[in-house]
């Protein structure tokens, strides 16, 4: 009987910035074939630092002429195109998806069962809190999210409403309970060779901090919250901000001495944009 052995082997393919390759062996007897294909069009394994200039821009014509090192965009509503079209311009890209909510407008909605599915997340029409609980429900489908931000080319992940537990979801989620999602989101992004930033959950930031590669928090200034993201920083991981209200040349001082990356955005999230550094 013939047998035939499979062995992968995943070379990063650093020093050209090409995708990583895969090298599958074939033996038969005393006969060794190595047969290439190519695998999701990732580049080589990154993490950001701070000082990392950035956008984050899920509405409107997509302006990717912005002089900034990295790019914020959404997962669904982003193409392969696009995202080649920024790394050749040496810009990184980090695919925008919701890992606590369900959206019915996302091709994937039909998947999610009425089970999983509890409150309506406040101010936001169409969207619908997650049962996180529920891993042997949801994980397929974040999974397939995942690989979706993978396949594209996507640098980095960040996954959005994280902190369900703190809000009125339908469900009673404890701390625990999100704990043990969050760390599931960083450790399957991880193993598809993706960064990933943990949004918002401050009260949790000192035990996740070991598995995300850094944050992004919204208007910390406003709610006089800044302080619970040092923790970041002290690890040598950024810490990206955007503040909706208030004047730039107020409270850019106080980020940039804090060693964050803040902007100054329209709610809704399109090009516009004051950077603090």
């Amino acid at each position: 009987m013939r047998a035939i052995l499979f062995g992968v082997l995943l070379m990063s393919c650093v020093a050209t910035g090409l995708p990583p390759t895969l090298l599958v062996s074939t033996q038969d007897q005393q006969h060794t074939v190595y047969l290439q294909r190519t695998t999701s069009p990732v580049m080589e394994e990154w993490k950001p630092s701070p000082g990392t200039s950035w956008q984050i821009q899920f509405t409107g014509v997509l302006d990717t002429s912005q002089e900034v090192q990295m790019y914020d965009l959404d997962l669904f509503d982003t193409s392969i195109q696009t995202i080649e079209e920024l790394h050749s311009q040496g810009r990184r890209v980090v695919c925008y998806f919701s890992a606590g909510s369900w959206e019915d407008w996302r091709p994937d909605a039909d998947t999610f069962p009425e089970e999983v599915l509890g409150n309506d997340l406040e101010g936001w029409p169409g969207e619908k809190w997650l049962d996180v609980r529920r891993l042997d429900v949801i994980s397929p489908i974040m999974s397939n999210r995942l690989e979706l931000a993978s396949n594209k080319g996507c640098d980095g992940v960040d996954p959005d409403n994280v902190d369900g537990y703190r809000n009125e979801t339908g469900f009673p989620l404890t701390a625990e309970d999100q704990l043990s999602y969050n760390i599931w989101i960083a450790d399957q992004a991880h193993l598809r060779g993706l960064a990933v930033g943990l949004k918002n959950d401050l009260s949790q930031i000192q035990k996740l901090l070991p598995y995300y590669d850094w944050v992004i928090n919204e208007q910390c200034i406003q709610y006089n919250e800044c302080n619970l993201l040092l923790p970041f920083i002290q690890a040598g991981k950024p810490v990206f901000g955007i503040e909706y209200q208030g004047d730039p040349d107020v409270f850019c001082p106080l980020v940039n001495a804090l060693n964050f990356d803040f902007l100054k955005k329209n709610m809704e999230l399109d090009e516009w944009r004051i950077a603090c550094r």
